[in-house]
């Protein structure tokens, strides 16, 4: 296990605490059926919460009081619970960390508004801060909007190819969409928001939105190469689901542009199939074009570049060296 993996498993039940206390339960007593304990229900089925402890790291890196940053980070991870109700809807998904997606539970219209509450959660939370200075706050603020704007064209650009059945994209594309769609939000914006309230230095801000870009972007590549050939992930639902719905990911848009059988894989990833045969053959066809080593080896690559700059710019400390183990982990986790 990493220090990275540690530091979140200590500390990821205490954020998950402090996130539940942001859904009231309204006015009447139906609000709370319809709206917050679906909502809180969601919340505290939690995911790994690097986002909001990264940027706490990031504010403690530069010589900051991390308690301060908690509200940010509670709204960078309100923004995570909107995305994902939103995504899962887009997707058509069925199950999110094993339990049913909400609108497969509560419905199509109670997910939708659940996910727009937690949306303006986003940038409520911070304007209620009253730890922040509103110099400081008008700047988280612009950030937030800068990675909601920024998420949703990546989603526009994912959602739209896969719709339009898009087979003619470059590397370059798909870096423009994971880039957007992933790593402003899991990684950008929580290390530049981070620092920003720890009071760092301009360049301090800027190397650590570098970082996080770089090591965001890292993240999403695994990702896509998890869905493809995670051992956890072959127990769950969607597993190669990318595959399916007709994902542009860094796999196959490699594997469209070197396979020696790119017309059998261009037949199977329009077919949408389900069986499992045939997603194992894409899969195979992928791994034969070298598609899957070169995305493990591009996401190794950014996250040696990001952490050489990192040192160069922030002090030696606990909490740069969980930053510099959060990339690595990025890039080596199997879930």
């Amino acid at each position: 296990m990493t220090g990275f993996e540690l530091y979140l498993n200590l500390n990821a039940k205490k954020f998950d605490d402090y996130l539940l206390t942001f859904f009231a339960s309204g006015s009447h007593p139906d609000m709370a059926r319809y709206l917050y304990d679906p909502l809180r229900a969601f919340s505290d089925n939690a995911g790994k919460r690097h986002r909001p402890l990264i940027c706490l790291l990031a504010c403690e890196a530069v010589g900051g009081d991390p308690k301060k940053a908690w509200p940010s980070a509670a709204a960078i991870e309100h923004f995570h619970t909107a995305a994902l109700i939103h995504d899962d809807i887009e997707d058509s998904s069925l199950t999110r960390r094993d339990q049913p997606c909400m609108h497969i539970t509560e419905g199509l219209g109670l997910a939708i508004n659940a996910g727009d509450l937690a949306l303006a959660l986003v940038c409520g939370t911070v304007i209620d801060d009253e730890g922040l200075e509103d110099t400081i706050k008008l700047r988280v603020l612009a950030e937030l909007v800068a990675m909601t704007t920024r998420t949703i064209e990546g989603q526009a650009l994912d959602i739209g190819w896969a719709r339009d059945d898009r087979f003619d994209l470059s590397v370059e594309d798909y870096l423009v969409m994971a880039n957007h769609k992933t790593a402003f939000y899991s990684g950008a914006i929580p290390l530049a928001v981070g620092a920003m309230i720890g009071g760092g230095t301009e360049e301090q801000v800027e190397v650590l939105r570098d970082f996080g870009m770089a090591s965001g972007l890292a993240f999403q590549i695994q990702d896509d190469v998890l869905n493809l050939v995670g051992t956890k992930e072959s127990t769950k639902k969607d597993f190669r689901s990318d595959l399916t719905e007709g994902k542009r990911t860094l796999v196959a848009i490699h594997a469209l542009q070197n396979s020696p059988r790119r017309e059998r894989l261009l037949e199977l990833l329009s077919s949408r199939t389900v069986d499992s045969a045939e997603l194992q053959e894409i899969v195979d066809i992928m791994s034969e074009a070298g598609s899957l080593d070169y995305a493990r080896e591009y996401a190794r690559g950014l996250v040696m570049d990001a952490k050489h700059r990192l040192q160069e710019a922030v002090p030696s400390g606990k909490a740069r060296t969980l930053l510099l183990s959060m990339a690595d982990f990025f890039v080596k986790r199997s879930s």
